[in-house]
């Protein structure tokens, strides 16, 4: 937000990426409000793995974040991003709200998803995800080409 405008940052990944991680820093160094889907799925009680609930949630975030965005408050929104048309949508939207739009991709290789994926696993009350479920995932992802992230502005040091 150094140049008066707030900031959308979407973070872009798959499970165990680090998007959390880097989205609970940024909230603080910014700063903005984070807002997270499994987080706000668990804190409804609803399964994280309900594509209903979850495109619900996923909907009042977004909605709330382009009221943030228009009263001047910075967004990270967690929601992975794992297609363009989903990220392109939400970067036109911020624009026209006068924010600058961060693309935060978040490439780690298979072998190591699995591992952060097999610690979390151990973590009591963790959503427990397998091998197969990240490499059908990872078919499915879309990720960010060098042109698409050129479409961004550069991330905030």
């Amino acid at each position: 937000m150094s140049d008066g405008r707030p900031i959308l940052v979407l973070m872009c990944g798959l499970p165990g990426a680090g998007k959390t991680t880097l989205a609970r820093r940024l909230e603080r160094e910014l700063p903005a409000v984070r807002l997270c889907p499994d987080e706000q799925l668990a804190a409804e009680g609803a399964d994280l793995f309900d594509e209903e609930a979850r495109a619900d949630v996923e909907g009042r975030q977004w909605d709330r974040a382009q009221e943030l965005l228009a009263a001047g408050t910075g967004v990270i929104l967690e929601n992975g991003f794992w297609g363009r048309s989903e990220r392109d949508e939400k970067r036109l939207r911020a624009r026209e709200l006068g924010a600058r739009v961060e693309l935060r991709y978040l490439a780690v290789p298979l072998a190591e998803l699995e591992r952060r994926i097999a610690a979390r696993n151990r973590e009591p009350g963790a959503p427990v995800l397998t091998t197969a479920m990240l490499g059908e995932w990872q078919r499915l992802f879309e990720a960010p080409t060098r042109a698409e992230l050129d479409l961004y502005d550069e991330p905030t040091p």
